[in-house]
């Protein structure tokens, strides 16, 4: 049977997530309290679970459409030559590097974050976490991260239709899907920043913490530079698949913290009623 989160997984370090210091953090967690009130009236499901599913979805819209926002920018930026005009200088320059060597062990490092290299490993990691914790949040919350990853590339790819670079610069096995957003940068930044998120919240020591986040950052970055590396993609795709990943990745967790904030205001839950409990973290009534 698997359980929900513990009293203990509601922190990272000695970080409460269901605190909310900021002004902006604190009228989210209002609005999440209130739609977990509406939930309990018409009786359904539990607050808490309306809430996260609520808040992923209205994120996800969100993000999706940030991506097609994105592609707008995008097509400017090339126009007016902004950032797209480092595009072919590091692809040069990482022309310049290659050797067959090197060019075959990118090529099976870049795999791992591939359709069907990262999905294996994000689904390794997730079957582990569950098993090792008996508990339900890593499925949950790499479910509705996956799909909302797979949407932002599938709309990404669609509105611009941009061409990756000439198969002449690249090292096979080539790709012939639009090349914006890069698709294993994206994958790989949404997958890999919600294992961090939930490793983060088990770990107890803080060097321990800083390397999780190291190791996460090294791999994203490292699987985003290779694909300029092999030339399957331009740096402009890598770029905006970092910025779209870590954004969805911010909606996910923002969904789960809101989530583990109306199971908390909720009486009853593990000696904590509504009245006694904020979203800054305080203790009203010791106030």
């Amino acid at each position: 049977m698997l359980r929900d989160d513990t009293a203990h997984e509601e922190r990272i370090g000695s970080r409460d997530l269901a605190a909310w210091p900021t002004p902006v953090g604190r009228a989210v967690a209002r609005a999440g309290l209130a739609l977990g009130h509406g939930a309990v009236r018409v009786g359904t499901w539990s607050a808490a679970n309306v809430v996260l599913i609520v808040t992923a979805l209205v994120g996800g819209l969100a993000v999706v459409a940030l991506t097609a926002l994105t592609a707008e920018v995008y097509e400017s930026v090339v126009e007016a030559d902004g950032l797209a005009g480092l595009d072919h200088p590091v692809l040069d320059a990482a022309i310049g590097w290659r050797t067959p060597g090197l060019d075959h062990a990118v090529t099976l490092y870049t795999d791992v974050g591939g359709p069907v290299g990262m999905p294996v490993l994000a689904a390794l990691a997730t079957a582990v976490m569950v098993w090792r914790w008996r508990s339900r949040t890593p499925l949950v919350l790499m479910v509705i991260a996956a799909l909302g990853s797979l949407a932002m590339t599938i709309t990404g790819k669609q509105l611009i239709g941009r061409a990756r670079p000439p198969q002449s610069l690249a090292v096979p096995p080539f790709e012939t899907s639009p090349s914006f957003p890069s698709g294993h940068t994206l994958n790989a930044t949404v997958l890999t920043g919600i294992v961090v998120y939930l490793l983060l919240r088990r770990l107890e020591s803080a060097r321990a913490r800083t390397a999780t986040v190291v190791a996460g950052v090294l791999f994203v970055g490292s699987m985003g530079l290779s694909r300029v590396f092999l030339g399957h993609h331009w740096l402009t795709d890598v770029v905006a698949g970092w910025a779209l990943g870590l954004a969805w990745v911010a909606v996910v967790v923002t969904a789960h913290r809101l989530y583990l904030t109306v199971r908390r205001a909720t009486p009853g839950h593990a000696g904590t009623s509504a009245t006694q409990w904020s979203p800054s973290g305080r203790n009203p009534s010791r106030s």
